[in-house]
């Protein structure tokens, strides 16, 4: 049976860190693949800032040429708010000889119980939890914590930097970065 991790966010956009984790997940649980699945619109937060073609491209082109990663855009084919449970549910008729772990960071844990229909979920999919800085969460059966060395980067900090003018280029993936220049994200401005 094959195993593959989901590592679902908004990637808005994806940088050096969502790499460096799925690189180590990957490595650390000795799993067959990683996907990346972009969110439509989350349940718990503002629907993302960047139209999904930008950020479906942009995670395309960060994991392009690794083998073991792959982008799923089931999320944003199916448009509306992003359940995992649908997720989930929608990807096991889809691939039944896989096996599906689901990423999330340490953040997310304590809220895991308010998801939609969680007490199935926890039946159907083992949780990865990923330890980040600043949060700390009591120790639950459903999640598998990993301690993985982070890269101290967030999207929103890139965001921020681009509005702001401040160097950014070495927290993205070069192709990724490029992208942004060419397609003026963020509010990116050609220097003159």
């Amino acid at each position: 049976m094959k195993r593959v991790c989901l590592f679902g966010g908004t990637f808005d956009p994806p940088h050096i860190g969502h790499l460096h984790i799925a690189e180590k997940v990957l490595e650390m649980l000795d799993l067959d693949e990683v996907w990346f699945i972009p969110t439509y619109h989350p349940p718990h937060k503002d629907k993302a800032e960047t139209a999904s073609h930008h950020r479906l491209q942009m995670v395309s082109l960060m994991i392009e040429g690794q083998e073991r990663f792959r982008v799923e855009a089931i999320e944003l084919e199916r448009k509306g708010k992003s359940y995992t449970i649908d997720t989930i549910a929608q990807l096991k008729r889809k691939y039944p000889n896989t096996e599906f772990y689901f990423l999330i960071g340490g953040d997310q844990v304590q809220e895991l119980s308010t998801w939609k229909r969680f007490d199935e979920l926890v039946d159907i999919v083992q949780f990865i939890g990923v330890e980040r800085p600043g949060y700390q969460w009591k120790d639950a059966p459903y999640v598998k914590k990993l301690s993985i060395p982070l890269i101290d980067v967030s999207s929103t900090e890139i965001r921020q930097r681009i509005k702001t003018g401040r160097p950014f280029c070495h927290l993205l993936h070069e192709k990724v970065f490029h992208y942004i220049k060419e397609n003026g994200l963020y509010g990116y401005r050609k220097s003159d």
